[in-house]
């Protein structure tokens, strides 16, 4: 009989320990994939880069039909898969989800509040005649293709996507994480040939458009002039 008991306790401290150790395992596993998505949402510099990569004038209609490449970076710098796009005209805009966090995270440079965390929405132009053109790039509610993490739970990494849209709408979601405000952006420009755009985010700010000259070896390799 105190055999039986000894095993019996044996086998229940045994449970025990194996539960902490998954209880732990199951932590230390939703922190590392919380720190992953935040890493690549997070970026204080270069987030994307445009270039038009054909454009072409209809006289008949009067108006520039314009194809860009629009190519995103993660917050290493490692860029995402490019997407094509054409417009009626060359005056486009990027809608982005930004979401801000308090100052004071900013300021102390808190791990994974510490800067502004974005997601581009959409690309669109608006046409007076023919309405707005739209492309999406990320649909709402869902996990974006480039930010998908290899070996990691779905359910956890969809919960929290999930939480990142409350932001929009949930005022109480924005409270209890720190979050200053979530908004809607939409910065644009004229997209014209032989400039690179080089859209940017700030710490503690929003999205903004730069451009600069395209290196001569970029311009034949787009346009073919020598």
């Amino acid at each position: 009989m105190r055999i039986w008991i000894g095993w019996l306790f044996l086998f229940l401290t045994l449970l025990l320990l194996a539960f902490g150790s998954f209880s732990l395992y199951r932590g230390v596993e939703e922190n590392r994939i919380l720190t992953a998505v935040i890493e690549r949402l997070s970026a204080d510099a270069r987030v994307a880069e445009v270039v038009v990569t054909e454009s072409s004038y209809d006289e008949k209609e009067e108006n520039v039909e314009t194809t860009i490449k629009f190519l995103e970076f993660d917050a290493l710098g490692k860029p995402l898969t490019p997407k094509y796009f054409t417009f009626k005209g060359n005056t486009i805009q990027f809608q982005a989800l930004v979401i801000r966090f308090e100052d004071e995270l900013v300021k102390n440079g808190d791990k994974l509040r510490g800067r502004s965390a974005y997601l581009f929405l959409r690309a669109f132009a608006l046409n007076h005649e023919e309405g707005a053109q739209i492309f999406d790039i990320t649909k709402v509610k869902e996990v974006p293709d480039g930010y998908r993490l290899a070996g990691t739970s779905t359910d956890f990494e969809r919960k929290l996507w999930e939480k990142f849209w409350s932001y929009v709408q949930d005022a109480n979601a924005r409270t209890s994480s720190q979050v200053k405000n979530a908004q809607i952006e939409a910065p644009g420009s004229i997209f014209v040939p032989g400039l690179i755009y080089k859209i940017r985010i700030e710490h503690d700010g929003g999205l903004r458009v730069d451009s600069e000259p395209m290196p001569e070896i970029l311009k034949v390799e787009f346009y073919g002039k020598d």
